[in-house]
């Protein structure tokens, strides 16, 4: 009886309890308060956070967040392509004295490409390069690549071929001293040797003859100093196809014949052209005690002009 008198006093003490009004209020404040709080709480602890990954930049957190991608399998990046330079340590200070000798170049440059020997002319398959004031320079490598030849030649001095990728090769000659080795690898800027006189290009006097090959075929070094291995490749291959697709020959009309003069003109220039080229040739054969190019060595540099 004891204990359902105090069970029914404690309900009723609730249902007063229930009956004020403030009660509500005072609930919804007390919930409100509380979320209040637990806001406050959270955007405390977040800008906490921020805070320590600012002091704290090589921390695992902010490595987490910023090196995720490495994870991920990378690609390779593409080889930076070297640019063609000169072979010379003071670019400033060197001139070109002989050019390359040019089917398509003007008849002035035609000339300076020309190499006088033995009382020939000689058309330059590279460049000669000089100093402004006469005297000896180092020689550098123009391109990165493996040194395949060091020789002796009687006509061009001491001579240094070096191959690259896709097929270029770099030819160096009259060299007084060589500083390398066959089957060394050089860098581009590596010094090969310093630059010195030869019998074949006596006019240029202290000089390094540089080439440029591709496939074996000469390139105008003058056109890709600056330039990457590419744009060899690519005006090497433009020059093939050139050669595998001639020009078609205009039809002639019924009738007509070619011009026998104009044969004729043509082998007249042709003879002339001879005589003012070997004005100065010893008719008795002294050239035979000389020695000639050979055009199958590797240091075979020109071809005679004709």
């Amino acid at each position: 009886m004891k204990e359902e008198g105090k069970k029914s006093v404690t309900k009723l003490k609730f249902k007063r309890l229930m009956r004020k009004k403030w009660l509500y209020p005072a609930l919804y404040l007390s919930v409100a308060a509380l979320v209040l709080v637990g806001v406050f709480w959270y955007q405390q602890g977040a800008s906490d956070l921020e805070d320590q990954i600012a002091e704290q930049p090589d921390s695992k957190v902010q490595d987490e967040f910023l090196t995720a991608d490495n994870e991920k399998d990378t690609v390779p990046v593409m080889e930076h392509q070297e640019n063609l330079e000169m072979p010379v340590a003071d670019e400033k200070a060197a001139s070109i004295v002989t050019k390359f000798y040019d089917y398509d170049a003007s008849e002035q440059d035609q000339e300076s490409a020309l190499v006088l020997y033995n009382n020939k002319y000689y058309q330059s398959e590279g460049v000669d390069i000089t100093r402004e004031d006469g005297e000896a320079f180092e020689v550098t490598a123009a391109l990165s690549g493996t040194v395949t030849e060091v020789k002796e030649d009687p006509l061009y001095g001491n001579v240094i071929e070096i191959t690259h990728d896709e097929n270029i090769s770099t030819v160096y000659a009259s060299l007084e001293d060589v500083d390398v080795l066959a089957g060394s690898d050089v860098a581009q800027g590596d010094v090969l040797g310093s630059a010195g006189k030869n019998s074949f290009g006596q006019a240029s006097g202290v000089h390094v003859h540089f080439e440029v090959r591709s496939d074996g075929q000469p390139v105008n070094p003058e056109e890709f100093f600056g330039q990457p291995m590419s744009n060899i490749i690519e005006n090497a291959g433009q020059e093939v196809q050139e050669e595998e697709d001639p020009p078609a020959e205009e039809p002639q009309e019924d009738g007509e014949e070619p011009s026998e003069g104009t044969e004729q003109s043509s082998d007249d220039a042709e003879q002339s052209t001879e005589e003012e080229l070997n004005t100065d040739e010893d008719p008795a054969g002294s050239e035979d005690e000389e020695q000639t190019p050979d055009e199958d060595s590797a240091s075979s540099i020109s071809t005679t002009q004709t």
